[in-house]
């Protein structure tokens, strides 16, 4: 029996597409919700890093941030 090689493994591997834009868009609308809670609750180490990630997501969404061309 072969081996198993894994998750992403090879050109069609798990992630090969990448994400689709509107999971990019519920990732987005997400984090700068869990960012306002915990801004509210007055977690500011947190809240910074949601909103980071919140960042994150809208480069991938608008700026193409991660974007490959072949």
């Amino acid at each position: 029996m072969a081996r198993w090689a894994g998750w992403g493994a090879g050109a069609s591997g798990a992630g090969a597409a990448g994400p689709t834009r509107a999971f990019l868009a519920i990732a987005l609308v997400g984090c700068a919700i869990v960012a306002g809670v915990l801004a509210v609750e007055r977690r500011f180490p947190a809240a910074a890093a949601a909103a980071l990630a919140a960042i994150y997501f809208a480069l991938r969404l608008f700026a193409g941030l991660g974007r490959q061309t072949r």
